[in-house]
């Protein structure tokens, strides 16, 4: 009986291999321990190879971090079909259950905001600025005008609700429910807040 041949990725699905290895890897490691050298590994490739789709370690990191990041903005994006306010906790309630499966991926998603390369930290920052865009049109929505002052807070408690995702992934005694209920009330408190602000 002949062998049977083996399928040679073409590059798109190489390059995709190499991004989803990476993107497993954060889910129990840090972005800063995935090397050139252990995804070769893992692909069961020659280092050049990969080096040949990414250069550096910082290219890999900037394509692991931005296939992450938009797998987390597809399953968290807003419903445009809900009421505004509904949107919200809806939204909420998917970024909770999302950080609860990929927590490893997640956290170092959020802490690649401290990676030493600024093209790294300008994928992280992008997912925060579309969150914080989302929040304003919703609260546009709801009456609330835009200020420079709401700007600049919902900005502020995206980066304080992925902390709370954080911490509050790793332990099972809070219910998700609860974790919408208080970042949703944070996130009024910081809206009455700028809406009283004179910045």
């Amino acid at each position: 009986m002949p062998a049977q041949r083996r399928h040679r990725l073409t590059p798109d699905e190489r390059r995709t291999q190499f991004l989803a290895l990476g993107v497993n890897f954060l889910a129990d490691h840090p972005l800063d321990d995935l090397t050139i050298e252990e995804l070769a590994r893992q692909a069961g490739v020659s280092r050049t190879l990969v080096f040949h789709y990414f250069e550096s370690k910082q290219g890999m990191h900037r394509a692991v971090v931005t296939m992450a990041r938009d797998s987390m903005i597809h399953a968290t994006a807003p419903r445009p079909e809900l009421p505004p306010r509904k949107r919200i906790d809806d939204t909420l309630l998917r970024f909770v259950g999302f950080v609860r499966e990929h927590r490893g991926t997640f956290s170092s998603l959020v802490h690649g905001i401290a990676s030493g390369d600024p093209t790294v930290r300008a994928v992280v920052d992008e997912s925060r600025e579309l969150n914080a865009s989302h929040l304003r049109d919703a609260f546009a929505e709801l009456g609330v005008p835009v200020t420079r002052a709401l700007e600049i807070s919902l900005r502020g408690w995206v980066a304080f609700a992925e902390e709370v995702l954080v911490t509050t992934a790793a332990d099972d005694r809070a219910e998700e429910s609860e974790i919408v209920a208080f970042l949703s009330r944070t996130l009024d408190g910081v809206v009455t807040a700028a809406r009283n602000s004179i910045l």
